[in-house]
């Protein structure tokens, strides 16, 4: 990786300015204390990794640490009932997601997983947006369409509206 684009804060990138809590142009991480702050273009914010616990809470390392057991814990439950989810109906997906949102309220790893997760979600809508794949894709589906009439068809012409299982040989 490069270090613009190292969003762990292991390699800080040098800025034009002498103070490393300001970053003057583009999107480079600087570290600042135990968290990194990631200057957005796009968006004109300031996202910062790291644990989001109450100060009186970061205060005491005992309760810091077991409130970090509890967070881990609490997104381990919904992303394990997500993980449930995903063969049966439900929205398995979406817990599992939730549950790491829950995690990135407290550990940088799941903060980078779910912004990494967002970035590429936002490229994969905008390139459904695009004319060329939207002809595309409402093409093929018209085609899975034709094709499941067919079988429809098919199936009527061969067995009649009898239900599958009371088919006889």
């Amino acid at each position: 990786m490069h270090a613009e684009s190292d969003e762990r804060g292991d390699a800080v990138v040098p800025t034009a300015t002498t103070d490393d809590r300001k970053v003057e142009s583009g999107a480079h991480p600087v570290r600042v204390g135990k968290t990194e702050k990631k200057t957005d273009t796009g968006t004109g914010g300031t996202a910062e990794l790291g644990s989001r616990a109450p100060r009186f809470i970061k205060a005491s390392k005992p309760l810091h640490l077991s409130w970090q057991v509890g967070v881990f814990i609490v997104g381990l439950a919904v992303v394990g009932g997500g993980i449930v989810l995903l063969p049966l109906p439900g929205p398995g997906w979406l817990i599992i997601f939730g549950g790491m949102a829950i995690w990135a309220t407290e550990f940088v790893w799941a903060q980078l997983v779910l912004r990494w997760t967002k970035r590429k979600v936002t490229e994969a809508a905008q390139k459904a947006m695009d004319p060329k794949v939207r002809r595309r894709n409402i093409v093929l589906t018209g085609i899975g369409l034709v094709i499941l009439a067919a079988a429809v068809a098919v199936y009527l012409w061969k067995f009649g509206w009898v239900l599958p299982w009371k088919i006889g040989d």
